[in-house]
């Protein structure tokens, strides 16, 4: 790979977290896990309307994305450091919800330490790490995908989640994903929508980056879960959907394979969450 990295981290060139999330395409999966994340009202709540992300939003996703890069390419004595300060900052953070969302009436107590809330976050991560490079960059092997949310469940333990707290396989991973996109936790209020549309679909880019923006957008959004993106009010049809399908496999087999590793490969591989 095109990466310098440490092998003195918790994870080294080999572990899946690393090869998956050092494809340049991969970071499409970033705004996919935001949106998914801001869908959880409590979570919501609980790591971004109470920390202030809202008066600076991109200062807290590139502080958070940098705690994640140390994670997965970092060394273990920085990686520790940083997610120490995560957990104290977490310890302290609690707070009730101001207004109803879905199920949860106002009032409702949240605690950003709470390991549900926390597992949601950690499981849109790899869920979408996942699908976008099995979309964009090929398929994993069953092997693989255990290894890659063995990878994440070591991230998690490091964020102060117990083992016991996250699914033990990659199929469970999945069948928790699938619980909540059926259940009633999941609620697009109406500042998620707010945030999720002006946020994270309408950052701040020059005029000539915008075709990659809208790119990017197309990509986000059709990715996303039909219930989570319906409760954002996103419009998608069949077609789009075809487009979609249709523009991967090209990507997959031929234009990602023959970019130079400069171009693959990231040496500081940005992932985005409300950590």
């Amino acid at each position: 790979m095109g990466h310098n990295l440490t092998v003195s981290g918790y994870f080294t060139d080999a572990s899946l977290i690393r090869r998956i999330h050092g494809e340049q395409v991969v970071a499409l999966s970033g705004a996919r896990a935001l949106l998914m994340q801001a869908a959880h009202p409590v979570a919501f709540a609980g790591f971004f309307m109470s920390t202030g992300s809202l008066d600076d939003p991109y200062g807290r996703l590139q502080r958070t994305a940098r705690v994640l890069d140390t994670i997965i390419f970092g060394e273990r004595e920085a990686a520790d450091r940083v997610t120490a300060v995560v957990r104290r900052v977490h310890s302290a953070t609690r707070g009730v919800l101001p207004r109803p969302a879905g199920r949860f009436p106002a009032g409702t107590p949240w605690a950003a330490d709470d390991p549900e809330l926390m597992l949601w976050i950690l499981a849109t991560l790899a869920d979408s790490g996942a699908l976008v490079h099995e979309r964009y960059v090929g398929a994993l092997s069953a092997r693989e995908r255990e290894a890659y949310w063995r990878d994440w469940r070591t991230a998690g333990q490091l964020f102060g989640l117990a083992a016991a707290d996250m699914p033990q396989s990659f199929h469970g991973l999945r069948t928790y994903m699938a619980q909540m996109l059926r259940g009633d936790v999941l609620h697009v209020s109406a500042e998620a929508r707010e945030l999720g549309i002006g946020v994270v679909l309408r950052p701040p880019v020059p005029l000539t980056a915008r075709p990659l923006l809208e790119l990017a957008n197309f990509i986000t959004v059709g990715l996303l879960p039909a219930r989570i993106r319906r409760e954002y009010g996103l419009s998608w049809d069949p077609v789009r959907a075809a487009v979609l399908r249709a523009g991967a496999a090209p990507a997959r087999m031929m234009l990602v394979p023959a970019l130079p590793a400069r171009l693959r490969f990231r040496r500081s591989p940005g992932l985005v969450a409300i950590v």
